[in-house]
């Protein structure tokens, strides 16, 4: 390899094209390919989402509907039938916890969990969660183990 024989590296160049708004000889001189006047013609032009051209847009025209409730509370829902499959794994033992269920990446870092009840627990396990599910609760407390609200 040699100075003489260097070439870029492959799709790294671009062929420029033909420069725009350098005179008349160029042949894309005057208005540089924009048409014009209007908007489109400035330079900085740039349309909003969802513009019609001055009809009112479809975002608008279409009627709000329904609540958004700004205290609402989401959890990650848990069910018994998966904890369950962890113990019969040996991934969990006498108890489960929020940062065990982190790792296990059945929540995130920030999630409220709460614990439901489909499925159902063989053995006792203590289980800290937010919230539990009546019938989860029952079916935890049932199999001798613990419902714990953090």
């Amino acid at each position: 390899m040699s100075l003489e024989n260097l070439t870029p590296a492959e799709g790294s160049t671009k062929e420029a094209g033909k420069r725009l708004g350098r005179g008349q000889a160029s042949g894309k001189g005057g208005t540089a390919s924009r048409g014009h006047k209007g908007a489109k013609s400035r330079s900085g032009y740039s349309k909003k989402i969802g513009f019609e051209g001055g009809q009112m847009p479809l975002q608008r025209r279409v009627p709000k509907f329904g609540f958004k409730n700004i205290n609402r509370k989401d959890y990650r829902g848990i069910n018994l039938d998966t904890i369950q499959n962890l113990i019969t794994d040996k991934k969990i033992k006498k108890e489960l916890n929020i940062e065990q269920l982190i790792e296990l990446r059945l929540a995130h870092k920030n999630d409220l969990v709460k614990i439901l009840g489909r499925g159902k627990i063989e053995g006792p396990v203590k289980i800290f969660a937010h919230k539990f599910s009546i019938t989860a609760k029952a079916s935890i407390e049932a199999a001798g183990g613990e419902a714990v609200i953090v």
